[in-house]
């Protein structure tokens, strides 16, 4: 077996506005698979947005409430990108939940949540390279 994550899929409320965010912040859905989901290319994963009711039948079971115990992140070239890639969430609708700042393992980092409250971390951490297809490689 290859480890990898190859799908990053969010069970989603409202389709039409999750889209308009990740959109919003830049990502290009694929065209040609849209009827109730919603595909984005990041680097050498894709994120995917289902309907929440829909992933439940699909999985075969219900998500259940509160706040979600996985969070996504998003890997930044420079700490400048940090604070670039927070504002744009603000302005395509989330909400910045912590401003950037200095981590405790030294890199710069901060949190927003995407309109359904899922949350990302941006972080610029200069020991975990991003290759020019946006690949990041934990350090040797």
């Amino acid at each position: 077996m290859e480890p990898r994550i190859s799908i990053i899929t969010i069970a989603v409320d409202n389709l039409a506005v999750c889209v308009a965010f990740y959109e919003g912040m830049g990502l290009k859905r694929h065209p040609g698979i849209t009827d109730g989901v919603a595909f984005f290319q990041m680097g050498g994963a894709i994120l995917g947005l289902f309907p929440r009711k829909d992933a439940e039948v699909d999985a075969g079971i219900g998500f259940g409430e509160g706040v979600p115990r996985v969070y996504l992140a998003y890997n930044t070239r420079t700490e400048q990108e940090v604070e670039t890639v927070l504002s744009l969430a603000k302005r395509s609708g989330g909400t910045v939940v912590k401003e950037a700042g200095r981590a405790f393992w030294g890199g710069w980092y901060g949190y927003f949540a995407d309109p359904e409250g899922n949350l990302w971390e941006v972080a610029h951490n200069p020991d975990f390279p991003i290759d020019e297809h946006g690949n990041i490689a934990l350090p040797a």
